[in-house]
């Protein structure tokens, strides 16, 4: 199981659930989300996730045994990642995300949101 993640140098205080779909789960950081992100956290063959849509500042940590063993029992197995964090969510207390997953990749690397309606290309929105 995987202890703290180790971010690459880098603007990452603003994070959104990118992609998630049946197999994947894709946070996505940067530090202007409605145009682009330029790191995101791929997690295959996610177990249990305790994530929040939209958050700010993580400071990834340790997962607790507590969290460990509540992973383990809800999951009937030992995850290949367990990644723990505190986060702004916006409201007047931290948020604590939790996310059990198979394996993570780390990506670097400009992703634009937009696409044109008449190209299909993905280009930032016109200001």
């Amino acid at each position: 199981m995987a202890g703290v993640i180790e971010l690459p140098e880098g603007s990452w205080w603003d994070w959104d659930v990118y992609s998630w779909r049946p197999g994947e789960l894709r946070p996505a950081a940067g530090y202007d989300l409605g145009y682009h992100h330029g790191l995101e956290l791929v997690l295959t063959d996610p177990l249990y996730i305790r994530c929040p849509a939209f958050f700010q500042d993580p400071v990834f940590r340790e997962p607790t045994p507590g969290e460990r063993r509540l992973v383990e029992r809800q999951c009937g197995e030992e995850p290949g990642v367990l990644l723990a964090f505190e986060a702004d969510g916006g409201g007047p207390e931290p948020v604590s995300g939790l996310i059990a997953a198979g394996d993570l990749e780390v990506r670097v690397g400009t992703v634009l949101r937009h696409r044109t309606e008449s190209t299909g290309s993905t280009v930032p929105p016109p200001r």
